[in-house]
């Protein structure tokens, strides 16, 4: 079956957009305090469309992003049982919300460099710096720090590798999606094997 074609198609016109810059700031804001999709799957596209623009989308999403983290700070600092515990209910993220708070008290601030970068939502992080009461400005200036980590890496990638990576997700992105499936059904079920 044939889909991640036309869901690569439909991808790029969207990355190709006149308004995707402000697509891409909503959903960078939105993912660092309660969007579960990562800024990644606008970012790369983008870059990949407009390589001239990489550092542009990297600087946006970067920008956004900790404007959403201080949103998110925000939410766990003043609004945690009327919105971050729904939040986190929604998302079955209760398991990881203790292991962040967790790593919170053994690491303090430092944890937010890591969390650029980690597998855990970074909205998770976010709600749990507001509520351990963090101090606002390293928080910002570590949420800066990571997040741009982060996004310029991903934007420099796509720039590096630009017609070899879209030859290669051209010619292969059905066997690229269905290895992509196929990798996250085989982790789900070994994380339930674990827990």
């Amino acid at each position: 079956m044939a889909i991640f074609g036309k869901m690569y198609e439909r991808v790029m016109s969207w990355a190709r957009h006149p308004k995707a810059t402000y697509y891409l700031g909503a959903t960078s804001f939105a993912e660092s305090s309660f969007f579960p999709i990562p800024v990644d799957v606008m970012l790369a596209p983008m870059t990949l469309a407009k390589r001239e623009k990489a550092w542009f989308y990297a600087g946006v999403a970067t920008v956004t992003s900790v404007a959403g983290a201080v949103f998110g700070y925000y939410i766990g600092l003043a609004l945690f049982a009327q919105v971050a515990e729904p939040i986190i209910a929604f998302y079955h993220f209760e398991d990881k919300y203790a292991q962040v708070s967790q790593l919170f008290d053994d690491y303090g601030i430092w944890i937010i460099f890591v969390a650029g970068f980690s597998p855990i939502p970074y909205k998770v992080f976010t709600i749990a710096a507001g509520v351990a009461h963090m101090p606002l400005l390293p928080f910002i200036l570590t949420s800066l720090v990571a997040r741009g980590a982060r996004f310029y890496l991903v934007s420099w990638l796509v720039y590096i590798g630009g017609d070899k990576i879209e030859e290669v997700l051209q010619k292969r992105v059905e066997q690229i999606g269905w290895g992509v499936v196929i990798l996250i059904i085989i982790g789900a079920i070994v994380y339930k094997l674990m827990t």
